[in-house]
């Protein structure tokens, strides 16, 4: 272990020599009389160095205290160089005041929980439609009317509802600034996009609602004559009506067959929120069939072209055209709005039916999303729409449906 006696009395030298301290710690002198401490370590089988500070700014104490926690880092599997260049860059960005500083900043802590597309298009608009007008200008000196022409911009091309995600998007990043003190408020919340923006025609998905064009749909589903895997997922999504791009992404890793349970996790859901499907007899049915073709592979309705993808975005819209339906009349998405309304008309609880389309209503005070809320209710409600649609799929009448339908599940 070095002493501070034997540090000061080590003399320069032609070339760069060093003095060991142990457990690869050792000081640099260089041939100016420099005296650097470093730490050699290997990482992924490779030696490695790590500056710790000039002596005799840091001394030997000081030196192996560094060293304890590098090697906590390694321990963990990080490499602390890496660690420690990353933590210079983010100090360099914090030291920057400019709004681009501050949403690299927002943007690498919140993007890991965000799908992939969701992150490619809020790198698009920030880098297209936002640091052109204000990246470089300081975020505590960035107003209501500077963010105003940035929508104004992006209205005026027709794309109203970027327009609006932009918005969201800037404020996110003013509030994050505003929480670590580099800004006093955020301007966005001084505009009401409501009233900025022109109101949209909103168009609901197209599906089919009423029992006797759904017992069709069900019948023509069965006699769909394209690919199996297709097939099972045309039936799969009526009975658990989630949204296409979670239907098609399913891995059958997210199944608990022994719970009767399809778990989403948040990252592929728009809420970013896990969600969970309780199964049907009937759907647990359909995986057990498709088990046998795709239960090797990840997915469980991959791709035509291969188990190593998931199932194409065109391939449920294609089939259902191939079924004889127009756009006008039911889309991949329009088992949700088949669900949603026939529930509602049957009598099941709007609670329960919103939280199994995971809508995420939360609670606006503690922004909390339960996704097991309801559960028991939902296993009952799912269980008792797989029966519904089978009745509706033999033809039987409809209307005394409706009523046992409801009272079971009021009264169960």
């Amino acid at each position: 272990m070095l002493t501070d006696m034997k540090i000061k009395n080590a003399k320069p030298k032609d070339k760069a020599y060093r003095l060991t301290d142990g457990s690869g710690l050792y000081l640099e002198i260089s041939p100016s009389g420099g005296k650097l401490w470093r730490w050699k370590y290997r990482f992924q089988g490779k030696e490695k160095r790590l500056a710790l500070g000039v002596y005799p700014d840091v001394r030997g104490a000081g030196a192996r205290t560094k060293v304890v926690e590098a090697r906590k880092l390694l321990d963990a599997g990080t490499d602390p160089s890496a660690e420690k260049k990353e933590r210079k860059r983010r100090e360099r960005l914090a030291a920057d005041n400019s709004f681009k500083a501050f949403a690299i900043l927002w943007y690498e802590n919140d993007s890991p929980t965000m799908a992939a597309n969701t992150k490619s298009k809020l790198k698009r608009w920030l880098e297209v439609d936002v640091y052109p007008w204000i990246g470089s200008r300081p975020i505590a000196d960035i107003t209501a009317p500077d963010l105003l022409d940035i929508i104004r911009r992006i209205q005026s091309r027709g794309a109203l509802d970027v327009a609006k995600r932009v918005h969201n998007l800037c404020g996110r990043i003013f509030r994050h600034a505003v929480g670590i003190g580099q800004a006093n408020r955020d301007p966005s919340r001084d505009i009401e996009i409501s009233r900025i923006l022109p109101k949209r025609n909103v168009r609901h998905h197209a599906s089919v609602t009423s029992p006797k064009e759904v017992g069709a749909l069900m019948r023509a589903i069965d006699d769909f004559t394209g690919a199996f895997v297709t097939r099972c997922a045309l039936k799969f999504a009526a009975l658990v009506f989630v949204r296409p791009g979670e239907l098609r992404n399913a891995v059958w890793s997210e199944f608990d067959f022994d719970k009767a349970e399809w778990r989403i996790p948040a990252g592929r859901m728009k809420m970013r929120e896990q969600h969970i499907v309780p199964l049907s007899k009937q759907s647990m049915a359909i995986l057990n069939e498709i088990q046998q073709l795709t239960g090797h592979g990840q997915y469980v309705f991959p791709s035509e072209r291969g188990l190593g993808r998931s199932m194409s975005e065109n391939t449920i819209t294609g089939a259902l055209r191939r079924l004889g339906y127009t756009k006008d009349e039911m889309t991949g998405h329009g088992f949700r709005s088949m669900a949603s309304t026939m529930l509602h008309e049957l009598g099941y609880p709007h609670a329960a039916i919103e939280r199994q389309l995971a809508h995420g209503e939360r609670n606006r005070v503690s922004a909390s999303y339960n996704f097991a809320e309801y559960l028991p209710e939902r296993r009952k409600m799912m269980q008792e729409w797989a029966d519904y649609l089978d009745k509706l799929k033999a033809g039987a009448e409809v209307v005394s449906m409706h009523s046992r339908a409801a009272l079971s599940f009021r009264h169960a």
